[in-house]
């Protein structure tokens, strides 16, 4: 199990009995390390061991392209009410933040990746993440396979074809099931809306995802004058 290896602003990725050098010297790692455990290196700089959680997959996930933010993966999951037992649809696997994410809540995912090479990386963040016996990471197009799937209690979209997987959501969605789909655009996010209409689904709504840091200093508070923090647009729908 890979651990993080904490001290102040460093942070390292290691497995039990990997050797690392830094410019604070040799660092070691015991095979039988544990988190919580402080390890030093040959020159006695310290390092904390920590189990890896939610943001720090964000973080050290081996990246197939742009991973959705933790900000939209919160929404994602808290509007769906992702929950332990539930079986989820994923179309759109990339980097597999989301569905790690939500294996982490104890539901078992079911994702499609098209591009081979994307999805191999994904099922070894899988395995770095510990949930590669919750996350199926499928290579191919998920519409292909529809038809025997079964039903789902949640469906997540990331892909551009998101219009087309929605048209048969009724079909593979459970009763009360949630669909939540990502688009960078907002000409995808209309189709999406206007498919999930034209096939019955309810509580259709688009929010975009906006997220501002505060900054305080001794002049004041006030919300930070950086660039806003757009990252995209989230639909969800329901079978009712």
């Amino acid at each position: 199990m890979s651990l993080l290896f904490v001290r102040e602003n460093r942070e390292y990725l290691l497995d039990p009995g990997e050797t690392l050098e830094t410019d604070l010297g040799v660092l070691d790692v015991p095979e039988d390390v544990a988190p919580g455990d402080i390890v030093e290196t040959h020159l006695g700089e310290t390092f904390t061991a920590r189990r890896l959680r939610g943001p720090d997959l964000f973080n050290h996930f081996e990246r197939t392209g742009a991973p959705m933010m933790p900000r939209d993966i919160g929404l994602v999951i808290g509007h769906t009410g992702v929950a332990s037992g539930d079986r989820i649809l994923d179309a759109g696997t990339g980097t597999g933040v989301l569905a790690a994410s939500m294996a982490r809540c104890g539901a078992t995912v079911t994702t499609y990746e098209r591009d081979p090479e994307f999805a191999d990386v994904a099922r070894e963040n899988m395995a770095l993440a510990g949930i590669a016996d919750r996350v199926d990471v499928r290579t191919g197009d998920v519409t292909d396979d529809l038809a025997d799937l079964g039903r789902f209690d949640v469906c997540t979209l990331d892909t551009e074809d998101a219009p087309a997987v929605v048209e048969y959501a009724t079909n593979f969605l459970v009763d009360g099931g949630y669909l939540a789909a990502y688009s960078p655009f907002v000409e995808n996010t209309r189709d999406v809306v206007e498919a999930a209409r034209a096939v019955g689904l309810g509580e259709v709504e688009s929010r975009e995802t906006i997220q501002r840091e505060m900054d305080f200093d001794d002049r004041g508070s006030r919300p930070s004058t950086a660039g806003v923090g757009h990252t995209g647009y989230l639909t969800f729908a329901r079978r009712v």
